[in-house]
């Protein structure tokens, strides 16, 4: 069973349909005990840093989630604001992140000539650093949709599986052990977020 957290904001339904049709239980809860019973985590948000934060704190989470995913090693995915949470801090907000990754979430900037537009959307390509069993059996031009105006840098590159240019080389994903985060979004990423899905949920930690 994989259970993707409810964070009460962003595209949790989009994630769990993509799932339903692979075929793979999956339900979304906050409730603690599906949580700790789960096999595998999702974690997809759109919105702000603080408000995913303010969900998981009011909803008493962050416990199981630290006894689930760093104790227990089940694995986890972020995506796109799932993933920021997993740094310590973001420019875009006060309180801290999760921490499971030696990182800091900062937002795009550009010169003025640059004209490149805040935020990033759109599909583009990204590329592979380490052979990570999520992008397992895809093609070698990989591509994936967009939609984000902050970005994770990381602090220790061991933990980046894949870079995206949009004016700069940014972490598109990254992982360490059992934590995995994709900057991108494979709920409206077709065939390519269908594989990824996919692999997520055979991955044994």
């Amino acid at each position: 069973m994989v259970v993707i957290v409810d964070l009460k904001m962003g595209n949790t339904g989009s994630v769990l349909n993509m799932l339903k049709r692979l075929g793979i239980e999956a339900s979304i809860s906050s409730d603690s005990t599906d949580i700790l019973r789960a096999e595998k985590l999702i974690i997809s948000g759109v919105g702000s840093f603080d408000q995913a934060m303010k969900s998981l704190i009011d909803s008493g989470l962050l416990e199981p989630l630290n006894e689930k995913v760093l104790r227990r090693k089940a694995p986890i995915l972020g995506i796109c604001l799932g993933m920021q949470l997993f740094s310590k801090s973001s420019e875009e907000g006060k309180l801290e992140g999760l921490g499971w990754i030696d990182a800091k979430t900062v937002k795009f900037k550009f010169a003025e000539q640059n004209k490149l537009k805040i935020p990033h959307m759109g599909w583009n390509t990204i590329k592979e650093k380490d052979n990570s069993s999520l992008f397992r059996d895809m093609p070698e031009s990989l591509r994936f949709y967009f939609a984000h105006s902050y970005h994770v840098v990381c602090n220790r590159e061991e933990n980046v599986i894949s870079r995206t240019f949009y004016g700069l080389d940014f972490v598109s994903a990254l992982q360490k052990d059992n934590i995995f985060g994709v900057q991108f979004h494979p709920e409206k990423s077709h065939r390519f977020g269908l594989r990824l899905l996919k692999n997520f949920s055979e991955i044994q930690c």
